[in-house]
């Protein structure tokens, strides 16, 4: 399980699993909405909280949470070593239902832990819990015939197929969205993943 397998990869190490460097996906939020007085942002599935502290010192007003407690624990480390501030909870992403609305909703690979019969009730969630002119930043893997799977083999992990991420933003502006493949060895084990990652405005 998701759980167990990060708690376990969280713990082993002082350090952070993912590093501390903010991801591109960030970066991408911050030109698309900069950071302006009381924009919220939720990171949903923040890891071990690098993007949730870098838009905190960017100056955003920011939530995360995420299943693992040493997560949670490492975010708030970061944090304080930060000088900042996030308001960091432990959730599952299945059961967590929002009940203030963001001017961001951000999230990277963690959307796959969705399962397949609650995504159109959390996405509507999530929708309804953004504001106007609100971004949703979202990533999902996507399952490929030609890409063999990941070696983790996580029992709650469901890929998603090639655009029905964006199929839920038919309706809203997308400011962009892309298909890739990657290389990754994040557990050891050289793989690659395709994932689909769109930049969603509420009009």
């Amino acid at each position: 399980m998701k759980h167990k397998y990060y708690e376990n990869a969280y713990q082993g190490t002082q350090e952070y699993y993912w590093g501390v460097a903010p991801s591109q996906m960030c970066l991408r939020v911050i030109s698309l909405l900069p950071p302006g007085e009381h924009l919220k942002v939720l990171d949903i599935g923040c890891g071990e909280g690098k993007d949730a502290v870098f838009f905190a010192r960017c100056g955003y007003d920011v939530s995360a949470f995420d299943i693992s407690n040493t997560g949670v624990e490492k975010t708030k480390r970061l944090a304080e070593n930060a000088g900042v501030h996030v308001n960091i909870f432990q959730a599952d992403i299945c059961d967590y239902r929002l009940d203030v609305s963001y001017d961001i909703l951000y999230s990277s690979g963690t959307l796959h832990y969705i399962k397949p019969g609650l995504r159109d009730e959390i996405f509507k969630d999530y929708q309804s819990h953004t504001n106007e002119n609100g971004i949703n930043a979202l990533n999902v893997f996507i399952e490929k015939p030609f890409i063999a799977p990941a070696p983790e083999k996580e029992e709650n992990a469901h890929l998603w197929h090639s655009g029905q991420l964006l199929a839920f933003y038919h309706d809203w502006l997308v400011e962009d969205f892309s298909e890739y493949i990657f290389d990754c060895d994040s557990s050891g084990v050289p793989h690659q993943h395709a994932m689909d990652v769109i930049y969603a405005r509420k009009k």
